[in-house]
């Protein structure tokens, strides 16, 4: 069975997810890990971010591959080299978008997706998974919550990371994010039809994943 979740940055995806994978005995990919890797490749080599052909040249000759760990953490490898940690600075999150809307790019990266989901049973989180990569999975969630719900909980994970940002700059960079997600002409994001609505602003991280459950089984 594949479990699709989609919804904007901040919003609990990955955080349920990894639970609801783990709960479910199922694999867990975090697509947009995938796109990070991409930017980070592109940054470390000097690649500038708008020369499009360049950076979908970089995605055809890379390997990106997830791995999922026994303590339910999941490891992401660039090239052979785990960058689970790098990719999530604050310099990968400012490009990212930039780097995702690119339709060649999106391409190449849709189909390593689709192959690892293919393997068996999966939860996929992302911005286009209900959508375009998987719009036939059993089971479509659209996790969601407000601008200010979201803006808080991104900044207490950048800190738990120690990364030092200030709360209106991780603000400002959602609200940058969600422009660019929703208004791309590539796999915007938006809500799949027959997806599952669910607003996390007032609920536990177990209690959305207790209605995920539900829904599954």
């Amino acid at each position: 069975m594949i479990v699709a979740i989609d919804g904007p940055a901040g919003a609990g995806k990955s955080t349920v997810a990894k639970i609801l994978a783990r709960r479910l005995g199922f694999l867990y990919i975090d697509t947009g890990a995938m796109y990070r890797a991409l930017t980070l490749k592109a940054l470390d080599n000097g690649v500038d971010i708008n020369d499009e052909a360049r950076i979908n040249e970089l995605a055809l000759n890379t390997n990106i591959d997830l791995r999922s760990n026994t303590d339910g953490s999941l490891s992401v490898l660039l090239d052979g080299e785990d960058v689970s940690l790098e990719i999530r600075k604050p310099r990968i999150t400012q490009y990212v978008s930039d780097v995702s809307k690119i339709k060649e790019v999106r391409e190449v990266l849709v189909g390593m997706q689709r192959k690892l989901g293919e393997k068996g049973d999966c939860v996929l989180e992302g911005r286009d998974i209900g959508t375009v990569v998987f719009p036939d999975a059993q089971k479509k969630f659209f996790i969601d919550a407000s601008a200010a719900v979201r803006v808080n909980r991104r900044f207490k994970e950048l800190k738990g990371l120690n990364q030092d940002v200030a709360e209106a700059d991780v603000a400002k960079d959602l609200s940058n994010r969600d422009k660019i997600d929703s208004t791309r002409q590539v796999s915007p994001l938006r809500k799949a039809e027959d997806a599952i609505y669910i607003d996390t602003s007032s609920l536990s991280i177990e209690e959305v994943v207790q209605k995920m459950l539900e829904f599954c089984k």
